[in-house]
């Protein structure tokens, strides 16, 4: 079906090559990029959107090509990157290289050439059919929460932008996913009271109550697999639960005063992450009453990480089947990966997760995404400049 497509000009490919350079690992800045991006479209004139975090080192870029036509479609992607150490790359992740038909590079799959495959092709979309505008939402901070991208919808709605939809790149081989699952992070921190071992009446194991806590959750998560209704598409067809890291204890002879451990909900669109936390701290909170006979200072405490919702969208949806017929796709698919979606769905924007390469590469050492998905990427952007309706 895609055997002639052609693969991607040297323009878009040199901006992805010039975006992987960017360091942009999470925990770094992302305005060096953003700032390029920003300085591309002020050469065609184009005015842009920053949204800072709180310290002013990370920014989202809002920006609109076609000011004055209808509010149109959103082209979204995440600037950030997972890191890489201890991982074994065979060339330097931010040195990308064309090899064997592939772009390597950290970001090259996840997310950067989509971005750049967008920004390639600003030019076109100011001066191409479109009777709507065309906008450009680069956020931070997804790889490690979506914390970015609510700031930047918060602005776009304080300008009185309405978009009518929204694309994100997300690798999908190109085929336009209509769900993912939520993900939902957490921290728990017990509050005990030490004593010699010898003395554990007079103590309250933080690492034992912690187990209690843990122990319920694994109940809950067997609950899932047992009982609750499949939703067939997904490698796990239903919701899950798990610990991730468990910290607790000083010495094999001393009663743990403080224990923590983070885990995860990953919800199905159908599911409700929050009434399963609030089931969770509820089991939490029946237990305070004995560990607080023996000391009052004691009880749990639960911290927010991160809280993606999950995502629905249905193949009937305007987006949906435009990105079908820019994609070349009759199919849909849904994915495991959590994305920004559900958060642009939230806010009244139907969404579609399409973009270049595949998830099996994100994340990985020797990312890659192979030329012939950029070229069905390019072939996507061009069809959309020439796009008289959604839908």
């Amino acid at each position: 079906m895609h055997s002639t497509i052609a693969a991607p000009s040297s323009r878009a490919l040199e901006l992805a090559r010039t975006l992987i350079r960017m360091n942009t690992v999470s925990a770094n800045s992302n305005l060096a990029l953003i700032h390029f991006i920003r300085d591309e479209l002020a050469g065609l004139g184009v005015a842009s959107r920053l949204t800072f975090n709180a310290d002013k080192t990370k920014a989202n870029l809002f920006a609109t090509l076609g000011e004055g036509k209808p509010a149109g479609i959103i082209l979204s992607g995440h600037t950030d990157t997972v890191p890489w150490d201890g991982q074994a790359w065979t060339a330097d992740p931010l040195d990308p290289v064309v090899r064997d038909g592939k772009l390597f590079g950290r970001g090259s799959a996840d997310m950067k050439s989509f971005i750049a495959m967008a920004v390639a092709h600003a030019e076109r979309f100011l001066h191409s059919a479109p009777p709507f505008a065309i906008h450009f939402a680069f956020s931070y901070d997804e790889e490690v929460g979506c914390f970015g991208v609510r700031h930047l919808i918060a602005d776009m709605r304080d300008a009185g932008i309405e978009p009518l939809a929204c694309i994100i790149g997300e690798p999908t081989s190109m085929v336009p996913a209509i769900a993912h699952k939520g993900v939902y992070r957490y921290r728990c921190c017990v509050r005990g009271k030490e004593a010699h071992s010898s003395l554990t009446p007079q103590s309250v194991n933080a690492i034992e109550m912690a187990a209690r806590v843990i122990g319920k959750l694994r109940d809950m998560a067997e609950g899932f697999e047992r009982d609750e209704p499949r939703y067939e598409g997904f490698d796990v067809p239903y919701s899950t639960a798990s610990v991730g890291q468990f910290h607790g204890g000083i010495a094999d002879n001393v009663v743990p005063r403080d224990a923590e451990f983070r885990y995860e909900f990953r919800d199905l669109p159908t599911a409700d992450a929050r009434a399963m936390q609030a089931e969770l701290v509820a089991h939490a909170q029946s237990l305070e009453p004995a560990m607080r006979r023996v000391a009052p200072e004691a009880g749990f405490r639960f911290e927010t990480i991160c809280e993606i919702p999950s995502f629905l969208g249905a193949p009937g949806d305007s987006v949906t089947r435009l990105a079908q017929r820019l994609a070349g796709e009759t199919r849909t698919t849904q994915v495991a990966f959590g994305t920004e979606a559900g958060i642009f769905k939230n806010a009244g924007i139907a969404t579609v997760v399409c973009g270049p390469g595949s998830i099996v590469q994100a994340h990985q050492p020797d990312e890659y995404v192979t030329l012939e998905q950029l070229g069905r990427c390019e072939a996507f952007m061009h069809g959309l400049a020439g796009t008289r309706e959604l839908g």
